[in-house]
């Protein structure tokens, strides 16, 4: 049962984690590709908080996407690359980041995932499987409001978790979270049966992608019900698990 949550996690939580960090207009690029690289990070929030919290990574992470980038990658394998960087920063604060920032930043998330559904069912499915048949950069498909407010709150929740107001995860904490995700994941084996098991195995869940989807979304949804103490505490649980 734990097994198949932490799954469920690992999914939802590491497709949005930078698909819109690395955008750039090739034409542009090829008139001068630094200037342009420079001006597309900059004008996210969160890589200004990186640049105040972690200068060495964003520093590294600048030089590789732009090495990449004359190397002639793709802008999806480029992802690929700098999205674990990234995640393992996120996953760190989140366990450091007030109750409020942690349920917002899912949030956001959440919304961003059903909108990348509404394009397609696959769309979402390369956004949270991006390893079965390909990621999807939501910044291609998605509006700039939207992608703001992702950003924000990527940004607010990095920061808070450096600010006065900083979380302390306990043993009592995590003891409470996994008795609450229990009865979640009883209430998803019961309306979905054996299919539930495709969260562990998303490789085979290629021609069931509005189910795996459908699933993902249902669970979040459950756990951003509880009070917000507890959907903090089950999503640092979860993240905690990355490590």
């Amino acid at each position: 049962m734990k097994k198949t949550w932490i799954r469920i996690v690992v999914v939802a939580v590491v497709a949005a984690a930078v698909a819109f960090w690395v955008y750039f207009d090739k034409q542009r690029l090829q008139q001068d590709p630094e200037q342009q690289l420079d001006t597309t990070l900059n004008a996210m929030p969160a890589w200004q908080v990186l640049k105040e919290q972690e200068p060495a990574l964003q520093k590294r992470i600048r030089e590789q996407i732009l090495t990449m980038q004359k190397a002639g990658e793709s802008e999806q394998h480029i992802i690929d690359v700098i999205q674990p960087q990234i995640l393992n920063l996120q996953m760190s604060r989140l366990q450091y980041a007030p109750d409020a920032n942690v349920v917002e930043y899912m949030k956001a998330n959440m919304e961003q995932t059903a909108a990348i559904q509404k394009v397609s069912d696959d769309a979402c499915f390369r956004f949270l499987y991006p390893g079965v048949k390909g990621g999807v950069n939501p910044m291609r498909v998605l509006d700039k409001p939207m992608m703001q407010r992702r950003m924000q709150a990527d940004a607010d929740m990095m920061r808070a978790a450096y600010g006065k107001n900083r979380h302390t995860v306990t043993p009592e904490e995590r003891a409470v979270a996994v008795a609450d995700v229990r009865p979640i994941m009883k209430e998803l084996a019961d309306k979905y049966g054996e299919a539930i098991q495709l969260l562990q195995t998303p490789e085979q869940a290629v021609g069931k992608e509005k189910l795996s989807c459908d699933m993902v979304q249902d669970m979040w949804a459950k756990v951003l019900k509880l009070p917000e103490p507890k959907a903090a505490g089950v999503i640092r649980l979860a993240v905690s698990e990355l490590d």
